[in-house]
């Protein structure tokens, strides 16, 4: 097998808390979450692939066999253990910052970052698929945008927001571990 050059770059964590991305379903919490982690050599948690294990299905499954408000509560839950663990690289559900008890957790033990993706972004990100529960209806690009309207003062109270549009993934990332390390300057 031929040798192959690690071409991620490396930095230190510059945070003494956990990262928390958050944001809308589709803004890339997961993508960057996952290769931030690898850049600054911390574990990544999937906030929603930690609901499918405690709740021994996929989010959609839970979401549609106990209702909105019953995963919500279980997310919570979620939410909180994961904030109380050990810090690290972690992605929210779209809905878990909404939560006030898991911002409130979230404001003690993490440093939350608003991954504020246009709207053309979220619905490319989100065409046919069907594993976001909000997102399964006849019209989900206007879900799309009347979520965005009702959620954005939420994600707005994060530490960081970081608007982006047309940028590629590696330019996002770029501007998240720069304002993460001007944040951690502070």
């Amino acid at each position: 097998m031929p040798y192959r050059l690690n071409t991620i770059l490396h930095f230190p964590y510059p945070l003494t808390k956990t990262l928390m991305l958050v944001g809308m379903p589709g803004a890339g919490k997961t993508s960057i979450g996952s290769r931030l982690a690898r850049i600054y050599d911390m574990p990544f948690v999937d906030g929603d692939a930690e609901v499918e294990k405690a709740g021994g299905s996929s989010c959609a499954d839970l979401f549609a066999r106990f209702g909105e408000a019953e995963f919500r509560r279980g997310e919570e839950r979620v939410m909180e253990r994961l904030l109380n663990g050990k810090r690290c690289i972690l992605s929210s559900g779209g809905g878990a910052f909404l939560s006030e008890k898991t911002r409130e957790i979230a404001k003690q033990r993490a440093i939350t970052l608003f991954l504020d993706a246009d709207a053309a972004v979220i619905i490319r990100n989100t065409a046919g698929r069907t594993h976001r529960p909000l997102l399964n209806t006849e019209n989900p690009q206007q879900v799309i945008f009347d979520l965005m309207k009702d959620r954005r003062p939420v994600y707005e109270t994060a530490d960081i927001v970081l608007k982006y549009n047309t940028e590629t993934l590696g330019q996002v990332l770029r501007r998240v571990v720069a304002a993460v390390n001007d944040y951690a300057r502070r």
